[in-house]
């Protein structure tokens, strides 16, 4: 059961990006609970069309029953964003209006416990967005090297503290099996130097990131999803990412500098003015919720959007 409602980061700032134009195709590659999608169908005429990339099957039936009360010219693909081309291209769309990505997890995800994404909630270690696949949580906890977990922790999780969380899981498995959340949790605030424990945010807050991304492949699928998703814009068309960490933003903010501000190679004879952009940033700086929205949704405080746009 849902115990929360669930609220769309910054909603109006993605909606005004993606400039919805009425009889266009788009994209939403994060369905979840339909908040986005949604708002972006209310828009849309009837010969416009909302296609919706959701993976995660325990909450796609929320997505699928917010936009049916909207209207009929949505189509949901259960398939993770990594396969936008080739699912788009089975479809026989060439050219897409606007993209959306709304990364992270999702407030459903949160709210089902045995789902393992919070360190609050005593739950088996699983942490996969679909559940038809074999990595879990508890593989890595338990099956990784200690160098293998330090190394997810460090770059995934940009955890200071990774060589000792890591040392003491694989002193603690070698007793039993590290199972549940709340059991590695623990591990890790024994793991920290007690003024890390006096802290408001949770230790282990970084080390499940670390995991998460790891379980999921979240950075790889990003990339090479998001360089597909900018090959199949129409001119005119935008991609709208909203990201939730620094490692996530830097992807996104690289690979939107590579296509609005390619570089010239050392040594060849071209100034500056003769290049030929074929995309531009829509914002220079990125987009931040306000204060307001962070004060409804504490989710929505370390959210980051930026916006490419094809010319």
């Amino acid at each position: 059961m849902m115990n929360r409602q669930h609220i769309p980061v910054m909603l109006k700032e993605a909606i005004s990006g993606l400039n919805i134009k009425p009889h266009g195709i788009y994209i939403d590659c994060t369905m979840g609970g339909g908040g986005h999608a949604a708002e972006i169908l209310r828009r849309l005429n009837k010969d416009g069309h909302l296609y919706c990339f959701e993976h995660d099957f325990d909450i796609l039936s929320y997505g699928r029953n917010a936009l049916a009360q909207i209207a009929s010219n949505y189509t949901i693909i259960p398939e993770n964003f990594i396969h936008i081309k080739s699912k788009i291209d089975e479809i026989g769309i060439k050219e897409i209006d606007g993209i959306l990505y709304d990364l992270g997890v999702s407030s459903f995800q949160f709210d089902i416990g045995e789902r393992g994404f919070s360190y609050h909630i005593a739950a088996a270690l699983d942490m996969r967005m679909n559940r038809a696949q074999s990595l879990s949580a508890y593989d890595i906890v338990n099956k990784y090297s200690y160098e293998e977990l330090r190394n997810i922790f460090y770059q995934y999780g940009e955890e200071k503290f990774a060589p000792p969380i890591a040392r003491r899981i694989v002193t603690e498995r070698e007793k039993q099996p590290i199972t549940m959340t709340t059991d590695l949790a623990e591990i890790v605030l024994k793991s920290v130097p007690p003024y890390i424990r006096r802290l408001d945010s949770h230790p282990a807050k970084k080390v499940f990131q670390a995991l998460r991304i790891a379980v999921n492949d979240e950075l790889n699928n990003l990339e090479v999803s998001l360089n597909d998703a900018i090959s199949m814009l129409r001119k005119g068309g935008r991609i709208v990412v909203i990201s939730f960490h620094s490692l996530e933003d830097r992807i996104v903010k690289q690979i939107y500098r590579k296509y609005a501000e390619p570089t010239i190679p050392r040594g060849l004879p071209i100034k500056e003015k003769d290049i030929i952009r074929n995309y531009r940033l829509v914002n220079k700086r990125v987009i931040v919720p306000s204060e307001m929205e962070i004060s409804v949704n504490k989710r929505a405080r370390s959210a980051k959007m930026r916006i490419l746009e094809k010319i």
